[in-house]
């Protein structure tokens, strides 16, 4: 049978339909901003065409596949598939959900947890469409508690609380590669304020200061040392230089190219390289482990058809970031004396490298590539990686290689055959 039933309020729509809309900004938009204003823009979506309407008069069809009490609503255990696309299945009590329920999305995400007189409470698990999810704490159906969300893979992106479907208080925002937000958010849920830090992947080089919706503004070297009674402890360090959100373009590096980061620093140092013809290498100034980041790859920005058409002379320090940027260190800052914000692009070539190319979400680079070690690195070993070029002729422009790495292939593959 159909029934027609309305929409109670808008704090019920966060039960059902609105939870689907969360797969328009994807879970790497909600690692800054949070579920509460996705809802906010789907709430104002829904009704901005209803005008003085209002909002409780807004029905939404449904057919119901269980039992009914004597008022023809359900009651007991049923499934109800609603005009929108969406379904509901789990148990209810004159009409209204009580106890374990799931709602399956039209887009695949589904919600399920418990219900209390027809509203979410407690434990309760989101996956959105692409396997990214929420596990939440909820009251009255809006999420009200501690908070975990965590991408396709599994791994963590945001943990915190909630207040009415808001971030609130002490959060922590993290990135694939290892490195992390800490700080205190806004009345919006936003990582805003004067008390944000980022933190690095070895868990105490820091960078704390001003931070605008996760984004870098004004932050000193600092060490962070913690959390204790839900107050995160950084310690700025002395005559540390202002640093800011610095992403290259293309044509200018950095605002401060003379100012290495703080981080890499630590771990790694420019020398002779051990390998004849190569010139300069990059080293590490300790042992570490494998899977530690050691130096970034920052540069200016180009496009694969602008480094593509030019002498591959100029190409010697590219790398290719993703389908659209190549980052290039030029010629003219291929010198430490004249850049040395970042160290990567030093790492020289093998075929048995110790080490290899990675993405990494730097505070003040933005989106770049990062030196990760394959394996564990003793004190003063260069660090090397697989350049990875096309050695395979493309036809009349001939091979996209340069002539050294062409013979360094001839030279690897005679030496397998010793």
């Amino acid at each position: 049978m159909k029934i027609r039933k309305k929409k109670k309020s808008s704090a019920r729509l966060i039960e059902s339909s609105s939870w689907r809309r969360v797969r328009g900004e994807g879970i790497g938009w909600l690692n800054t901003r949070g579920f509460a204003e996705c809802f906010r823009r789907w709430m104002g979506d829904q009704f901005a065409h209803m005008d003085s309407e209002d909002e409780d008069d807004v029905e939404l069809e449904e057919t119901v596949d269980g039992p009914l009490d004597e008022d023809k609503l359900p009651h007991g255990f049923c499934k109800i598939t609603y005009s929108s696309g969406d379904r509901f299945e789990g148990f209810f009590v004159r009409g209204e959900k009580q106890g374990k329920g799931k709602f399956y999305f039209f887009d695949g995400s589904t919600l399920h947890g418990n219900f209390v007189d027809d509203a979410l409470q407690g434990k309760a698990f989101y996956t959105n469409e692409d396997g990214s999810t929420i596990h939440g704490t909820y009251s009255d159906g809006q999420l009200h508690g501690y908070a975990e969300e965590h991408d396709p893979d599994g791994r963590l992106t945001f943990s915190g609380h909630y207040q009415n479907n808001v971030r609130c208080g002490l959060c922590w925002i993290y990135f694939p590669d290892g490195g992390k937000l800490i700080g205190h958010v806004n009345d919006e849920g936003e990582m805003t304020g004067g008390h944000v830090g980022y933190v690095y992947p070895d868990d105490h080089t820091a960078l704390y200061g001003e931070f605008v919706d996760a984004e870098m503004v004004s932050a000193h070297p600092a060490s962070f040392h913690g959390v204790e009674d839900g107050k995160s402890h950084f310690k700025i360090l002395k005559d540390g230089p202002e640093l800011s959100f610095d992403r290259s373009t293309s044509t200018c590096i950095s605002s401060k190219p003379l100012v290495p980061d703080p981080y890499e620093k630590k771990r790694v140092y420019v020398g002779p390289s051990l390998i004849p013809g190569a010139g300069e290498g990059l080293f590490a100034l300790s042992a570490m482990e494998g899977g530690t980041v050691m130096a970034f790859y920052n540069g200016v920005r180009l496009t694969h058809e602008e480094v593509d058409g030019r002498d591959w002379s100029l190409n010697e320090n590219t790398i290719s970031l993703d389908e659209e940027t190549v980052i290039d260190v030029p010629k003219d800052k291929s010198t430490t004396s004249l850049y040395c914000a970042s160290l990567g692009h030093k790492a020289n070539h093998s075929f048995m490298p110790n080490s290899k190319y990675d993405i990494f979400e730097h505070p003040r680079f933005g989106s770049i590539k990062c030196i990760r070690t394959l394996r564990m690195v003793e004190a003063d070993e260069e660090l090397t990686v697989e350049y990875g070029y096309n050695d395979q002729p493309p036809g009349k422009s001939g091979p996209e290689a340069p002539e050294w790495y062409l013979q360094e292939i001839l030279s690897f593959k005679a030496s397998l055959k010793i």
